[in-house]
């Protein structure tokens, strides 16, 4: 007989919910919020809203603000840049632990991924972009097994995707070029070496991106 999976907690699910407005770009950077707010955009009660908003300003991706108001922080480029330092030395580790690892079906999956990353550049369609993108790069990671790494990586997601959000309406879709059709290959090839390459190259553009930005 089948076993029905555990149902996620209430308030995992606000989390995650939050965590998702925050990393594809819904909440944007320096925009004031607040927990009322929030708990009504998705019709949920203050308190476990309240308390997600605990985890994610204690995982860095929100800052308090006066009046009982919270906002993503915006970006600078001396905040760029200690996240791109960590996001290279973490990143393209968990890559290559994931490559020596990693089985075919993982592989389907990264390409199936992938594809939805080029229809979504193709269409211009912002959200499923940042979406898909997140998804395939934290597929590859979850298979190196590698807890620790994982979180890091993570939390520095959270705290580089609402700029990226803001670098997509800003330049739109068309001229996004990504390496996982590299990585994919490599991986395809038993080449964990290339791998590592090809998310670091990765990584390299998107932050390049937001530089860019940045500056203007």
């Amino acid at each position: 007989m089948n076993q029905m999976a555990p149902k996620r907690p209430e308030h995992e699910t606000i989390y995650q919910t939050i965590k998702d407005m925050i990393l594809f770009g819904e909440v944007v950077p320096g925009q004031p919020v607040t927990i009322h707010g929030l708990a009504e955009t998705i019709n949920t009660g203050v308190t476990p809203v309240r308390e997600a908003i605990r985890r994610l300003t204690a995982e860095g991706a929100l800052t308090t603000l006066e009046n009982r108001r919270i906002a993503v922080p915006e970006m600078t480029t001396h905040r760029l840049d200690q996240i791109a330092i960590v996001r290279q030395t973490v990143e393209p580790e968990l890559a290559q632990m994931a490559a020596n690892l990693i089985n075919n079906n993982v592989v389907d999956e990264l390409e199936r991924i992938d594809a939805r990353i080029d229809e979504a550049i193709q269409t211009g369609d912002i959200r499923s972009y940042l979406e898909a993108n997140y998804r395939f790069h934290f597929t590859l990671y979850d298979a190196a097994g590698a807890g620790i790494l994982q979180r890091i990586a993570d939390s520095l997601w959270l705290r580089v995707g609402p700029s990226l959000r803001v670098v997509c309406g800003r330049y739109g879709t068309a001229n996004l070029v990504d390496h996982h059709r590299a990585a994919t290959a490599a991986i395809r090839n038993k080449d964990p070496e290339k791998v590592r390459e090809a998310i670091a190259e990765d990584i390299h553009q998107g932050t390049n991106f937001v530089r860019q930005s940045l500056a203007e």
